[in-house]
Order: C-alpha cells, then structure tokens, then sequence
C-alpha cells in the first residue's frame, strides 16, 4: 500500500517538463471530426476551460489552428490540439502530455468531448 501511495507523484515528476514537438510526438488520445469550423471550436475550448486552466494559446496554422493547454500547477503545455478545417467543420486531434497516466485531469478531456458537437 505504503509502495502505491509514491508512484503517481513519481510518475508526475518524473514526466519533466515537455515542449509542444514533444507532446505533438505522442500518438493522439483523441482523434474527432466536428460539425464547428477550427476558430469556434477554439473558441468553445477556451470557454470550458477558463475556470480550470489559464489562457489557451491559439496559433493559426495553414488548415486551421493549434491550441496549446497550459499545465494546471506548473508552466509549460499540458496538451495540444491541432484542429483542421474539413468540409462542413474540422478534424480535431489532441495529445495530452501524460496521457499514459491513468489519473490525470481530465478536463481537458471532458472540454474536447463537450465541444464536438454543434
């Protein structure tokens, strides 16, 4: 029990601090198609997560946007979209900075799922 209690803190600190390549090189938690076009889907983004996180950094792409997630407790990303425009709206994908660990917050989770749809 006692051996339990240390390993999400050890697997928290040991993740270090990641870079936008760095989160973007992981495989995507996350891979959605939306009826919303890249900036309203940006914009329903940082709506549902003003209360949880800081400001989303939005950076236009070609196709679209990228929306970079600040950490809840330290600086640096904690996830990053990249939200393409389709025809009729956007393909979306999210890499998460942790997203091998099991207990991570999910509201960024939540916010992307809850966004989807119109």
């Amino acid at each position: 029990m006692k051996w339990g209690v240390w390993v999400l803190p050890m697997a928290l600190a040991t993740g270090g601090c990641a870079s936008v390549s760095d989160i973007n090189e992981t495989l995507p938690t996350m891979n959605v198609i939306s009826g919303k076009k890249p900036h309203e889907y940006a914009q329903c983004l940082s709506e549902k997560l003003a209360g949880s996180r800081g400001a989303l950094q939005i950076e236009p792409q070609k196709d679209g946007v990228r929306v970079i997630v600040p950490q809840k407790l330290s600086s640096g990303p904690a996830a990053v979209f990249d939200i393409e425009e389709r025809s009729g709206g956007s393909g979306i994908k999210l890499h998460e900075r942790i997203s091998n660990v099991p207990l991570r917050p999910f509201d960024v989770r939540n916010a992307a799922t809850a966004c989807i749809s119109g």
